[in-house]
């Protein structure tokens, strides 16, 4: 298992985030992207809601939790004063990849997933195009 600092682990967000297309990054509205040690009971009963569109997931390990209502689920009218929350689990990730090569490419897959999830995109497609 390869540890990686804090600060590490947050650039290597940052950096997956860089590499998402412009014009993605600019439809996203109202949305937090934050890192996390470890999933608490909050983000885990999240998963077990009928609503959840879904979560990045490794050897039963929450690598990635999109909290909030989907690009296409949101009404006329809808309330955006609390922002969705895209949520990257360090802990997972160091415990399911070996490396910091692969850790950091899993890193980049987790967040294209979770904002994915805020366009709509439920994981059976998300997993098809390889998220």
């Amino acid at each position: 298992m390869h540890r990686m600092t804090d600060s590490e682990f947050e650039s290597a967000v940052e950096e997956a985030l860089g590499c998402i297309p412009e014009r993605f990054l600019d439809a996203l509205e109202n949305v937090a992207v934050v890192v996390e040690d470890e999933p608490n009971d909050y983000h885990l009963e999240t998963l077990e809601e009928p609503d959840c569109l879904g979560a990045s997931v490794c050897d039963n390990e929450l690598l990635g939790l999109y909290d909030g209502v989907s690009l296409p689920d949101r009404a006329d009218g809808y309330d955006s004063d609390v922002p969705d929350v895209i949520t990257v689990f360090k802990g997972p990730h160091e415990r399911c990849f070996g490396s910091r090569a692969e850790i950091v490419e899993e890193i980049g897959k987790t967040v294209v997933h979770e904002i994915g999830h805020y366009f709509g995109i439920d994981d059976a497609r998300l997993y098809e195009m390889g998220y």
